[in-house]
């Protein structure tokens, strides 16, 4: 080993400078120092800034662990034996290959030594169209069909990048051999990469993470390199020792550092286990050729399209419609592009797409959501052809708190297991229900108040932003978190938190009343952090003064730290419910139900109260928020002048509402016919008064009164057919400068013509028939 140097903010020399790997680094990165973490960040960050193709987490354990050298040399200086590396061939069965793997392509003159920097699924089944059967999503390797599993093979289809410069310019083929061999299509297809039939061992092995499927790799068929003392610092002499269950848990630990230190780097963005530099995605998005930022928000587009109905029926929209969509195929059929997914860019175009479709995710839709399409957007394979999102109408049948980014495998899950048809209600019951004696004495059943808990899911949670610096949701206050002086925390949250640290602690939160100053001491305030529960939990929170029950929380914790703040948001309007004056935005589900009579925020008791209020409470407490609707008396029912089907607005004063008793987020139903696809009414149809004939057996088409008074019936013989009468202007319609009214039938005097030298209009009659020709003289 040579002298070591001193470090400042300068990048890490492989064998010139003291190791970027340390002892404490194999516990973890909790146990790693911060200046450690920071000279390991700075490193990495340039070696992705060098690599011409996306850095996973296993490739950045090489280059911290073999000394990859910033500017050419790569691997060159490294301690091993290339002709050693497992040798991969196109089309073949060949043993399975982690990314990070150095692998040897044999050419018939000369071989290739590469470093396996990306990987996916080429599952036979999806065709060249893009065209994703739904049991291939996240299909097991054993399967071969969805109702065919075969325990006995294992072998899944891959399409494996090597990059063949990671070892330096003394170790790679000049561009002209490179393209020879490439347009052959013997040792690597027409765009440099290599399809093989990956064989496992056992099926729990294909399912086995990139970090586990690595550290088996190293130990295994690379620990010769592994173990070397040729390296900047021996895996051995990080762990004092050569055992098994050591090493393995020691580069556990290393991983965890080398992925930590990936995701905190301010300059890289990450898709799964790979980075990229931010400069790099933001030159793709602003460049205007194939793939550039116009055709990977076609992508996105086309995700929220693929799952709309295309026809609408009678009485609605057409049922529900799920789309799965593979990014390979869908990057391959853009026009011009295929230039771009070639080599190591391949790898680039499928991140940089992937990124974009994150990037609309969390920030343009509500939790995967899309507001007006009403598609739900998820990513359902990380693997196979680049990624396979699932779009899905209407999206509101399966809105949840899972995150949409996390892969569900929902196309084989859904394929194997049907989910069961959503039922109107309850099955029929065949036990007959029992019957009370008749002269059973009746008797009162004392009043019971059940306890109070926060499990049933009520109110609002529409909101979830979720970035790479801060995650904020929104969710209701219960009566049970005042009494309980406690919040509950978002799923992610507390699963992030989790990663964290300990799963308790003191933690701030800084509380901000919109429009209201609050007392200092409430503020800001240490509480503790419970983790201990299956969503997490904040603990002795002093709620303010002016908060109630069905007040709308927005939560912000900022990634990494240990603060979370709280606040609020005022009306544009105060309200007035049940007496009191709102002023913040609440939830209306959650204010009918805790804010039940017998409810404060001191307690919740039943008892004082007089049969009204037990009834209002009974109502409120174990009714159906979502289908409340206004007090009888206070629902207006008069019509308006002319349609008998339309009621009238009631003013202010005469409109239901929570004041009453009742709540106030619910209208009363208008009559007629609901079209819920224009989301409006239509009166219902009246039958057409028809008066008798007098002679009987053919009706007689009643006519509106003429300007002249008359009614005029018309009756034609045969089988009752209706002819209308025609009808001729009169005498006042035809008289000069006057015109008749189309309404009412009469006439009233047209204004005077202009005087000046402009030409006129004529007047216009609006008569409903032409008039007759006039008659012809004939002189003999």
């Amino acid at each position: 080993m040579t002298a070591m140097t001193t470090d400042g903010t300068d990048i890490w020399r492989p064998y010139e400078d003291r190791p970027v790997l340390t002892p404490r680094m194999t516990g973890g990165h909790r146990a790693t120092p911060p200046d450690e973490i920071a000279r390991l960040r700075r490193y990495l960050a340039a070696v992705v800034a060098d690599r011409n193709c996306p850095v996973h987490t296993a490739v950045a354990f090489n280059a911290a662990y073999f000394g990859f050298e910033v500017g050419g040399e790569g691997y060159g200086n490294g301690p091993f034996d290339p002709d050693d590396f497992p040798v991969l061939t196109l089309g073949d069965e060949v043993m399975a290959h982690p990314v990070g793997a150095l692998v040897r392509i044999e050419t018939g003159s000369d071989p290739l030594y590469a470093e396996i920097v990306y990987k996916e699924g080429r599952h036979p089944a999806i065709e060249e169209s893009g065209e994703v059967p739904a049991w291939v999503s996240g299909a097991p390797a054993t399967a071969r069909g969805p109702r065919d599993q075969r325990a006995d093979t294992c072998i899944r289809r891959e399409l494996l990048v090597p990059d063949l410069t990671a070892f330096g310019p003394a170790l790679q083929l000049d561009a002209t051999k490179l393209t020879r061999l490439r347009a052959r299509g013997k040792w690597l297809n027409e765009d440099g990469h290599v399809m093989v039939d990956a064989r496992y061992s056992t099926p729990q092995e294909a399912e086995l993470d990139d970090t586990a499927a690595f550290v088996a790799h190293l130990l295994t068929h690379q620990r010769e390199a592994l173990l070397s003392p040729l390296v900047p610092v021996s895996l051995a002499h990080l762990t004092e020792g050569r055992d098994e269950e050591r090493l393995r848990t020691a580069l556990t630990g290393l991983m965890d550092v080398i992925a930590h230190a990936l995701r905190t780097t301010d300059s890289l963005r990450g898709w799964g286990p790979y980075v990229l530099t931010r400069e790099r995605v933001g030159a793709g998005l602003r460049q205007d050729g194939p793939l550039g930022g116009s055709d990977l928000y076609d992508l996105v587009s086309s995700l929220e399209r693929a799952a709309v109905p295309g026809a609408r029926r009678r009485h609605g929209l057409s049922g529900s419609r799920t789309v799965y969509t593979a990014t390979a195929p869908w990057l391959r059929g853009v026009a011009g592009a295929a230039s771009l997914l070639t080599g190591t860019e391949y790898a680039v175009s499928v991140c940089r797409a992937n990124l974009v479709v994150t990037d609309f995710l969390r920030g343009d839709t509500d939790n995967g959501l899309c507001e007006g399409s009403g598609v739900r957007i998820t990513l359902d394979d990380s693997f196979e052809n680049g990624a396979i999102w699932r779009s899905h109408h209407p999206g509101s049948e399966e809105e949840d708190d899972s995150d949409p980014l996390v892969p569900a495998g929902r196309g084989w899950r859904d394929t194997v297991n049907p989910p069961a048809p959503r039922s109107a209600g309850p099955p029929p019951s065949n036990v007959p229900p029992e019957r009370e004696p008749a002269d059973a004495p009746p008797t009162d059943a004392p009043l019971v108040d059940t306890p109070l808990t926060d499990e049933e899911e009520i109110g609002l949670r529409n909101y979830l932003r979720i970035d790479d610096s801060e995650l904020c949701w929104q969710q209701p206050l219960r009566l049970v978190h005042f009494m309980e002086d406690r919040v509950p925390l978002n799923g992610m949250a507390r699963d992030a938190l989790a990663s964290l640290g300990p799963e308790s602690g003191r933690v701030r939160l800084e509380i901000h009343h919109a429009g209201v100053v609050i007392d200092p001491s409430e503020q800001v305030q240490e509480v503790t952090l419970d983790l201990t529960e299956e969503r997490g939990m904040l603990r002795d929170v002093q709620w303010p003064i002016d908060f109630f029950p069905g007040l709308r929380l927005w939560l912000q914790w900022p990634r990494g730290g240990t603060v979370l703040r709280l606040s609020t948001r005022e009306l544009e309007e105060p309200v007035d419910i049940d007496g009191r004056l709102i002023t913040h935005e609440y939830d209306p589900q959650v204010l009918t139900r805790d804010g039940a009579p017998g409810s404060a925020r001191d307690g919740d008791s039943s008892g004082g109260l007089d049969t009204r209020r037990l009834v209002l409470r009974a109502v409120r407490r174990f009714g159906r928020p979502a289908h409340a609707r206004r007090a009888r008396p206070a629902r207006p029912r008069r019509a308006a002048p002319g349609n008998p089907c339309r009621p009238t607005r009631s003013p202010p004063d005469q409109r239901g509402g929570a004041g009453r008793g009742g709540t106030a987020h619910r209208t009363a139903p208008l009559p007629g016919r609901r079209q819920p696809w224009r989301g409006r009414r239509t009166p219902s149809p009246r039958p057409r008064r028809r008066a008798p004939h007098p002679a009987g057996g053919i009706r007689a088409l009643s006519r509106p009164r003429t300007a002249t008074g008359e009614r005029g019936k018309r009756a034609s013989p045969g089988h009752g057919v209706r002819v209308r009468r025609p009808r001729f202007p009169t005498e006042t319609a035809r008289r000069p400068g006057t015109e008749r009214h189309p309404a009412r039938g009469l006439s009233r005097p047209l204004p005077p013509r202009r005087k000046s030298g402009r030409v006129g209009t004529a007047p216009r009659l609006h008569l409903r028939h032409p008039a007759p020709p006039p008659a012809l003289t004939v002189h003999a």
